[in-house]
């Protein structure tokens, strides 16, 4: 899916050692300056020897590319090095290496999974071990980094889903559904080859819709945590069955709906920032907005924020380990960098002096917008176990063989009977 924010004054600065070795600058979170220089020169020597960190990712190719040059460019100044792997089925890798103690010392990947890794053994709390400060970034990022008292990751980045359009067909993004649907329905020719909108239907992407009548997914602090089967959200789920697709193509998978938008054959997609750089290296005039109203209610879509997670490979050797502190510290306090992501992926900065920012690109402040729709995924370990039946559920719905109350029911029937 998505996987899944801002930057700002750094606190606990990246710095360069005199022969050009970037090194984590002061533990107490200090100012780094302006932006323009956040280099400091510390001439102690290095604690442990150099290390060899491996580190895990699954990005668009937009992404993938920025993210390799970022690496190249941090190994060509550290004395430490990092391997990086662009994973397509990172959760399986993830699943299966780390408890036979081989995988990466770091991986990248949305909050929801800390809470399920964690009481799994799958992290490795360096709590202790980090010079930035959690203060460097905004409350929702620092906390979906932590879990039970253990720093399990550093945050970069806040994500959603949102309303992209294509600017040389919508004028202005509209601000209700029914204008929506009128552009649709002008733009919609299958027969021809074009759509109304580019809508991949898995959980994360229906997320909005199908809580914007009250609805959730689930909520492990209601006295029922599970809400797939509630009224509300049934209607959500009924909602995009019904408004958005009549005017998709028929295959509701990731990539032909994401096709749909990027070669220029349909004016909407609901999708996410890693599909920016997609779409314009495709040549499409993208805009972003938040979701329109739906009947007079606000979709509410589920927020992630992106992070370097710390696994349990790095405490199978300290310089290693050592390693992929300091490239996850350079990676998420570089504010140069981090505002580049912003332009050109539509990276949310999570990093507090950024956050929010003005001066942000128009994308960005699309996306950040839709996060203040929205909800934080939650990271209790049970919401792992809700994504598949959920999917499942919808997809018999979708083929006509249930309704959707009857599909979220056996979905909920499914779920409890796993968490048994």
């Amino acid at each position: 899916m998505g996987g899944m924010a801002a930057v700002a004054a750094l606190a606990g600065c990246v710095g360069v050692e005199e022969q050009g070795t970037p090194t984590a600058g002061g533990s107490d979170g200090g100012d780094g300056g302006d932006g323009g220089d956040s280099t400091a020169t510390q001439t102690t020597e290095p604690a442990v020897d150099p290390g060899t960190a491996t580190t895990w990712y699954a990005r668009s190719s937009a992404e993938g590319e920025t993210l390799k040059g970022l690496i190249e460019e941090f190994n060509s100044q550290s004395r430490h090095t990092v391997e990086g792997s662009d994973l397509s089925d990172l959760e399986q890798k993830t699943q299966s290496a780390i408890p036979a103690g081989q995988g990466p010392q770091v991986f990248e990947w949305a909050h929801d999974w800390v809470g399920d890794y964690y009481q799994r053994g799958f992290l490795s709390d360096q709590s202790g071990n980090l010079s930035v400060s959690m203060d460097t970034f905004t409350d929702a990022a620092a906390e979906a980094a932590q879990f039970d008292g253990a720093t399990v990751g550093l945050p970069f980045a806040a994500e959603t889903v949102s309303l992209l359009y294509n600017k040389e067909y919508v004028d202005s993004p509209p601000e209700t559904v029914s204008e929506m649907v009128d552009v649709m329905e002008e733009y919609h020719d299958p027969d021809n080859g074009t759509y109304g909108l580019g809508y991949p239907l898995n959980a994360y992407f229906m997320s909005g819709f199908a809580q914007a009548f009250g609805g959730y997914y689930f909520d492990p602090e209601a006295d029922e945590m599970l809400g797939l089967s509630n009224d509300e959200t049934v209607k959500g789920f009924q909602y995009i069955l019904d408004t958005f697709v009549p005017y998709m193509p028929n295959d509701t998978q990731y990539g032909p709906q994401a096709a749909a938008f990027s070669e220029g054959n349909a004016p909407f997609a609901i999708n996410g920032p890693w599909f920016l750089g997609t779409a314009r290296e495709k040549g499409v005039d993208v805009g972003v907005t938040s979701f329109p109203t739906a009947d007079g209610s606000e979709p509410s879509p589920y927020t992630g924020i992106q992070l370097w997670y710390f696994a349990k490979g790095m405490e199978k050797s300290e310089s290693d380990a050592a390693a992929a502190r300091e490239f996850v510290e350079w990676y998420v306090t570089n504010e140069e960098q981090l505002l580049a992501d912003a332009e050109s992926h539509g990276f949310i900065p999570v990093h507090e002096n950024l956050a929010g920012d003005d001066d942000l690109p128009a994308s960005v402040q699309g996306f950040s917008e839709a996060v203040q729709q929205g909800v934080p995924m939650p990271t209790h370990p049970r919401m792992g176990d809700v994504w598949g039946p959920l999917e499942t559920g919808f997809g018999k719905a979708l083929d006509g063989n249930m309704s959707v109350s009857d599909a979220m029911v056996e979905a909920e029937e499914t779920i409890r009977s796993n968490w048994e």
